[in-house]
């Protein structure tokens, strides 16, 4: 029987907090990490972060926390009581330095975004980000945010390589959503990979969402996730 990995997290990209927990009974042992993001906020997405905690599960709250620096202090002291493992911030380095404050000495790890694995260079060029190549300016964002203090970042696994060899990434954490196994639907994502791609490239964690809960069988796919994760 293939065993839970924490180098697995579920999405769970759920209307509501009894939905998610429903997949997450469905799921039973074989998954052990959790994420829960925006969407799932006002659907009772912190009480589910403490039922998750309550049943020794690891938790990570994507917020993406982005406003002034004392904002996100605030913020981050607010949501750090709830004992979650992982909070995802905006990689600008106010906003790190921000959150690691708010932080304290609670264990919780501040996780910074990059450029987000949705948008290519298109979506760049509307935003008025800079001229670059995204795999560029997603290394020198990471390289700052690891100067500001983040403990990790959120990145494709298309960057993890080149942000893995960074001197700034020793004993730093990347997280990798966009990753896909093979024969997966897209979705949304623009710059994906499969697991077993995404860790040899050098992420430690991968976050999966919809190729778990939207299967016919989310334990099975689960599994079968579980089992490319232990081959590599």
């Amino acid at each position: 029987m293939t065993r839970s990995d924490d180098r697995l997290i579920v999405g769970l990209d759920l209307p509501h907090a009894p939905a998610a927990l429903e997949l997450v009974d469905r799921l039973g042992d074989a998954v052990s990490f959790y994420k829960i993001g925006l969407g799932m906020l006002t659907g009772g997405g912190l009480a589910l972060a403490n039922e998750l905690k309550g049943q020794g599960k690891r938790v990570f709250l994507d917020m993406k926390l982005f406003d002034i620096s004392a904002t996100v202090e605030a913020a981050t002291r607010g949501l750090a009581q709830f004992g979650l493992d992982f909070l995802t911030v905006h990689g600008d380095p106010h906003v790190v330095r921000a959150a690691v404050a708010g932080r304290g000495a609670t264990p919780t790890k501040i996780l910074a975004v990059t450029i987000l694995t949705s948008l290519d260079r298109t979506d760049l060029d509307d935003a008025l980000i800079r001229d670059g190549e995204i795999p560029d300016l997603v290394t020198e964002r990471a390289r700052r945010a690891f100067l500001a203090g983040a403990d990790g970042v959120i990145a494709s696994p298309r960057e993890a390589a080149a942000i893995r060899a960074l001197p700034e990434a020793e004993g730093r954490l990347i997280v990798t959503p966009g990753v896909r196994p093979a024969g997966a639907a897209l979705g949304d994502q623009k710059r994906v990979a499969t697991p077993s791609e995404a860790l040899r490239a050098g992420a430690d964690h991968l976050v999966i969402a919809r190729p778990v809960w939207a299967a016919p069988d989310p334990r099975a796919s689960a599994r079968a996730i579980l089992e490319e994760i232990a081959s590599v």
